[in-house]
Parts: structure tokens; sequence; C-alpha cells
């Protein structure tokens, strides 16, 4: 587990973290020779887009029995962050699709980031607030 699944955890115990799938791809493609790229991604497709956590842990299993001598740091970098990259196959496939990347999140703080950096200060939090709806409309 990382840093930021633990520190999480120590305050909200009950929590699920689940990372971002795509930044786990992305990462992962940097540590595959390109030569390799597309038939890797082939193999990991079926991890991922499992229907079930049980079809990703098997697919996991058939990805590292064919890549694990040639990149085992990136096939134990999933086996190592599984725990909190599996959550999101305990709901339906329409919430999955938000649930395993933080796209939407990122979309929202730059937008959050654009608002307020030709802002020097806000006086309260309600301020803040206060722009925030009014870039709404």
């Amino acid at each position: 587990m990382g840093c930021f699944p633990e520190a999480i955890a120590t305050i909200f115990p009950e929590t699920e973290t689940q990372l971002c799938v795509i930044h786990q791809i992305r990462n992962s493609m940097k540590y595959v020779a390109s030569k390799n790229q597309k038939a890797f991604m082939a193999d990991l497709k079926p991890v991922y887009r499992a229907m079930s956590n049980d079809a990703a842990e098997l697919a996991l299993d058939e990805l590292e029995a064919k890549w694990g001598s040639t990149y085992p740091l990136v096939i134990n970098s999933w086996s190592r962050k599984w725990h909190n990259l599996s959550h999101y196959f305990k709901y339906p496939e329409h919430i999955r699709k938000v649930i395993y990347t933080t796209n939407a999140v990122e979309a929202g703080h730059r937008q959050f980031r654009k608002l307020t950096k030709t802002e020097g200060a806000f006086p309260n939090e309600n301020s803040l607030l206060k722009l925030f709806y009014a870039s709404e409309k």
C-alpha cells in the first residue's frame, strides 16, 4: 500500500481507497519495452476490464505467468497495489467507469485552479464558495 491510502485509513479506517487504474497503467508502461507494449497492453486489458474481481485476479495471474520474468517490477507493482486497485469491481459497470480513473476529479481540480490562480487570497471560506458558485452559471 502507498502513503495516500495509509494516511486515509489512519483517520477513516473503514474507507476503501481506489487508486487510479489509468495512472497505474501509464506508470507500468514506462517500464515495458516499446516493442512489447502492444502485446503487454493486450494481456493487461483483461485485468482491469474484467467483469469481476475473481476474473481480474485470474487475468493478473495469467499476465504474471506470461510477463513476470520479463517485467517483474511491473507485475509486482500490480500485485502489491491490487487491494487498492480492485475496489471498483464491487460496483456495476456503469459506475466503474467513474471510479477506476481520477480524470473527473482532476478536471474539477483544474477548473478550481483556473478560477483561483488570479486571486491573491480569500477573506473567508464563503468568498471562495461564492466564486465557485458564480462560475457555474
